[in-house]
């Protein structure tokens, strides 16, 4: 597409921000690209928040801007509720890091057994991604069995075992640098939402287990509904295929009882992080107890796992979770957020179709989706999938100038999104809703005045 030479969107961005671009300098003497998380790159620099409260936070130059990333997914409630502040400053002022066994650690995980069907005996780990990091070691260490079975785009955190396939371009080989061809060679990508090829797959390559992301690629880029998701627990079952299912994003969020609840079934292990923490630092692995028998001392393997952990429950991190794991039962988190994302999908669409742009809006439950380069028929209802869930088409690479364009433009609007995806929080409200689609049809005048085909 062509660019002007000359980016309204970049002065306009440049004069609004002025404070996060000197902070920017001093990130790039310290950090890779000066930031310290992938996602929060973006050209010509990134947004500095000084503090954040319901769904909003707000940058270092005192711009109140709406919130569409909530803290990756881990603020259900909103940023700085009540009840997660009340509940941190008193343990902050009691110990942060005693060393030892403590009474909220029992609390929080009697929550996470009450709420999550799976969670026979649970593990408390740091983050998402040391949770399936144990999930799969686990799985290899009772059947005995090497192979792990992924969905092609499915994320389930960084390290060496499963970060191959998180991303596309989808081919015959991903391009996953740092990861040794062995360890990838345990890898087997299927295709989402493809049963057929799933039970293929496992005949073949008889894994230690399958493990599939939520409600699908990227927080339901390429959604999966409920049937799929009850046709791979029958399917595992009857293959006796330990089935992993990974609610670093959807537990708690979607539904009281994760998306499991949602849908009905019990997998054998489950993955849990972001809410399940109030917005701390935390994850942790639900299972079966004879699987989590691998864990304890003197076991029926004979052989333990070990798993030490300098954090693993910190008594901070309990007692956000145990506060937030309280609201999230009475139902109401997860309904509101819900019913606003919902809103918003249809509002977004609204803009869309006036401005007659080539983008659309869909997603389950708290997410928003944008799929741009759309060429197809506008939503009807509120479970249209683009191109009819045709994964290659829609969780596809997208020019990564135009992406920071986007970002920075919406950003001029008053609304921070997340690359090409939002949630929404139980403190997004319809005036939230009304701004955001003003906000959308700004940035997309101000595209096209920068010369990029919206």
């Amino acid at each position: 597409m062509a660019v002007a030479t000359e980016s309204r969107i970049r002065t306009l961005f440049a004069a609004r921000f002025q404070k996060s671009a000197e902070l920017y300098q001093r990130g790039l003497k310290l950090f890779p690209n000066g930031v310290t998380h992938d996602g929060r790159f973006l050209k010509p620099f990134p947004i500095y928040a000084n503090d954040a409260a319901g769904s909003r936070k707000t940058t270092v130059e005192g711009h109140s801007v709406i919130d569409y990333w909530c803290g990756h997914g881990a603020m259900l409630l909103g940023h700085s509720h009540p009840a997660i502040v009340e509940a941190v400053q008193r343990q902050v002022s009691r110990s942060t890091h005693p060393g030892a066994c403590h009474e909220l650690e029992l609390e929080w995980g009697e929550l996470v057994q009450q709420l999550v069907p799976s969670a026979e005996r649970i593990r408390f780990t740091n983050s998402g991604t040391e949770a399936t990091l144990m999930a799969i070691r686990i799985a290899r260490l009772v059947t005995g069995r090497n192979k792990i079975i992924k969905f092609a785009g499915h994320f389930h955190g960084w390290h060496d075992g499963l970060m191959p396939a998180a991303a596309p371009p989808h081919g015959s080989t991903y391009k996953t640098p740092g990861v040794t061809d062995g360890v990838k060679d345990d890898l087997i990508i299927v295709s989402p939402n493809n049963l057929d090829e799933l039970a293929a797959a496992i005949d073949e390559h008889q894994p230690a287990c399958v493990i599939h992301e939520g409600n699908g690629t990227h927080w339901g880029v390429v959604p999966a509904r409920a049937d799929f998701i009850r046709g791979l627990r029958e399917l595992t079952a009857d293959r006796n295929t330990i089935f992993i299912l990974d609610e670093v994003i959807t537990g708690f969020r979607v539904h009281p009882h994760s998306f499991q609840g949602f849908c009905e079934i019990v997998p054998d292990m489950t993955t849990l992080a972001k809410v399940l923490a109030g917005g701390l630092p935390g994850g942790c692995l639900a299972a079966r107890k004879d699987l989590m028998d691998a864990l304890a001392f003197e076991n029926s393997l004979g052989q333990k796992m070990k798993h030490p952990g300098t954090y693993n429950a910190n008594p901070l991190s309990a007692s956000a979770g145990v506060a937030a794991l309280k609201l999230v039962a009475t139902g109401e988190p997860s309904k509101t957020a819900n019913a606003v994302a919902e809103t918003l999908r249809r509002e977004l669409n609204t803009v869309f179709t006036d401005k007659d742009a080539k983008l659309v809006a869909y997603g389950d439950f708290s997410a928003v989706k944008i799929l741009s380069n759309y060429e197809g028929p506008r939503p009807a209802t509120d479970d249209f999938i683009p191109y009819d869930n045709d994964w290659r088409r829609i969780d596809c690479p997208v020019d990564p100038e135009f992406t920071h364009a986007f970002r920075c433009a919406l950003l001029l609007g008053g609304v921070d999104w997340m690359n090409w995806g939002g949630s929404t929080s139980q403190a997004h409200s319809l005036a939230d809703v009304g701004q955001t689609a003003t906000a959308y049809a700004g940035a997309i005048d101000l595209l096209r005045e920068d010369g990029f085909d919206v």
